[in-house]
C-alpha cells in the first residue's frame, strides 16, 4: 500500500516530530490532540523547528509553508477515518493505549495500519485490543524525531508480511534508517542501552569514579556523543526508571533492576533536564 495520509495521535515531543517528518515527506497529516490548547502548542513546536531550519538555510520559506499546509490539527478522533496509517504517540500507559486503539478500530477503514511509538510496552498487547492485529506494528522513533536517523519497526506474531513491508517503506520514506525488530521489551536499542545506563549508576554508587569522569571516559574512550549521566538527564530519569521496571518485570534479570540512587532521585523530583536537575543541575 502507498501510504498517502498519516494520522498522529498526540502532538508532544514525539508526536510533533512524527507529524513533521511525515508532512516533509509529502504526505497529508492529521494530528489529533485532546484540546485546542494542546493543538496550538504542538503546531507551535513544529513551526519553531521549521523556522530554525529556514534561518540556517536548510529549508526555504516556501517549503516550510507547504509542509505546514499539509497538516491538519483536530480534537476529534473521528477525523482519523481517512488515514492509511495511524501512529500513536501518547502517554506510556498500556491501558490508555489499548482504549485508544479499540476506539480507532471502530473509526478507521479496514486497510488502515495501526502503529505505536512505544519504547518499552509490548506491541502485541495493544494489537489485541483491536480486531486487526494483523495490521499492527511498532514504529519506535527517537527524540528529536526530525534529527535522529533511526526508527525501529517492530513486528508482532500477528503482523502480516505486507503490513510489515509497508511500515518499513514508510520509515524509509520519512528519511530514516530502518531497524527491524521482534516484539520483545526494549526492542534493539533499549534492550542494550538500559543495562548500560543502569550499570553506570551502579558504578557511581560504588565509588568507581565521579559522574563527570564516567561521562568523560565514555565520550573520549568510546566515542559516544554523550556520557551516560548526560544521556540519563536528557532522556529523563523517571522515563528510564519506568522502562527499567517494565523490562525487569519481563526478564527478571539483575541488569534491568533499578539502582537505589535512581529511585531516590526520581522520588526527589530530579528527573533530568525537564525538571531542572537530575544527575546534573541545569538551574544555573
Amino acid at each position: 500500500m502507498d501510504i498517502k495520509t498519516v494520522g498522529v495521535v498526540g502532538c508532544g515531543l514525539m508526536g510533533s516530530g512524527i507529524a513533521q517528518i511525515s508532512a516533509q515527506a509529502g504526505m497529508q497529516v492529521v494530528v489529533r490532540e485532546v484540546d485546542d490548547a494542546a493543538c496550538t502548542k504542538g503546531r507551535g513546536m513544529i513551526d519553531k523547528f521549521l523556522s530554525k531550519a529556514v534561518e540556517k538555510g536548510k529549508l526555504s520559506a516556501e517549503d516550510k509553508a507547504a509542509i505546514l499546509g499539509r497538516m491538519t490539527f483536530t480534537t476529534k478522533l473521528a477525523d482519523m477515518n481517512g488515514c492509511d496509517l495511524v501512529v500513536e504517540a501518547i502517554i506510556e500507559n498500556l491501558d490508555i493505549k489499548r482504549k485508544l486503539f479499540a476506539e480507532l478500530d471502530t473509526i478507521c477503514p479496514a486497510h488502515t495500519i495501526f502503529a505505536t511509538n512505544t519504547s518499552s510496552l509490548a506491541v502485541g498487547d495493544m494489537a489485541a485490543s483491536t480486531k486487526r492485529p494483523q495490521n499492527f506494528v511498532g514504529l519506535h522513533f527517537f527524540n528529536p524525531v526530525p534529527l535522529m536517523r533511526l526508527v525501529e519497526v517492530v513486528r508482532t506474531l500477528a503482523t502480516t508480511d505486507n503490513v510489515f513491508a509497508d511500515a518499513c517503506a514508510f520509515g524509509e520514506k520519512v528519511g530514516k534508517t530502518v531497524v527491524r525488530a521482534k516484539d520483545s521489551p526494549g526492542f534493539v536499542v533499549n534492550l542494550l542501552l538500559v543495562p548500560y545506563l543502569l550499570d553506570s549508576i551502579r558504578a557511581l554508587e560504588s565509588g568507581v569514579a565521579t559522574k563527570e569522569d564516567i561521562d568523560a571516559g565514555m565520550k573520549l574512550g568510546c566515542g559516544y556523543p554523550m556520557g551516560p549521566f548526560e544521556l540519563l538527564d536528557f532522556v529523563g530519569l523517571d522515563t528510564t526508571l519506568y522502562i527499567a521496571e517494565i523490562m525487569f518485570d519481563e526478564f527478571k534479570e539483575y541488569r534491568y533492576s533499578a539502582p537505589p540512587m535512581l529511585r531516590r532521585l526520581v522520588a526527589a523530583g530530579r528527573n533530568g533536564r525537564k525538571s531542572g536537575a537530575g544527575f546534573y543541575d541545569y538551574n544555573k
